[in-house]
């Protein structure tokens, strides 16, 4: 069988050749490119961010990906979002005291993090759901985090054809979601291409889950 075809979509977002590396150590044949038809075409698709909230909404409505991320997600065709990867999937993003719209594809507000040192940096723990697919087998791992905003809460309820959502939160200064499995889409808030060994677990469990699509 061969590889899955991951595609890591190149919007202008920063540095990504670490997501590549580790989606290749996963086991997927991957492409880090701005086409949106290769994008479109692949098995998977992992949406990277780093920066601001409406900067990165801006850079991926201007590169024509809001739409490939809308039509394969209305074809359940799997989306992986990373760190505001994952952000700018809710409804909106409150940065500086600016309301930015997102993408929309889930209810909810990201918002500045009450805690005692920001930005969040560093290893912590998750509380991830038993039934997660994500995080099987690496459950009770740290995984690294780098950010200052977050969703605090997931008012989404089960719906349509797909299983309920599985919401792994975490911790720092309060509770504020570390991922999400929701049908075709999952993101994570930390970064698995910077979290060593379980981070390699874990994309591994989202590629191998490539195969059935």
């Amino acid at each position: 069988m061969s590889a899955p075809r991951v595609v890591v979509f190149d919007y202008g977002s920063g540095n990504v050749h670490s997501a590549v590396k580790a989606l290749e150590a996963a086991g997927a044949d991957v492409r880090l490119t701005g086409s949106k038809r290769e994008a479109f075409e692949s098995d998977g698709l992992l949406v990277p961010g780093v920066g601001a909230f409406r900067a990165v909404v801006d850079q991926l409505r201007s590169s024509g990906a809001d739409e490939v991320i809308d039509r394969r997600l209305a074809g359940g065709r799997p989306v992986l979002g990373i760190c505001v990867g994952m952000q700018v999937m809710f409804d909106s993003g409150v940065e500086r005291g600016f309301d930015a719209e997102g993408l929309a594809q889930w209810p909810g507000v990201v918002e500045k993090l009450d805690a005692p040192v920001l930005p969040h940096m560093g290893w912590n723990t998750v509380d991830a759901p038993a039934a997660s697919a994500l995080f099987a087998g690496v459950a009770s791992e740290r995984f690294y985090f780098v950010h200052s905003y977050a969703a605090r809460a997931w008012p989404l309820d089960a719906s349509g054809p797909f299983a309920a959502p599985q919401v792994t939160w975490a911790e720092h200064g309060e509770r504020f979601i570390a991922a999400v499995e929701n049908g075709p889409l999952w993101a994570t808030q930390f970064h698995p291409e910077k979290s060593g060994k379980a981070g390699i677990r874990l994309l591994t469990n989202w590629v191998d889950t490539l195969t059935a699509h």
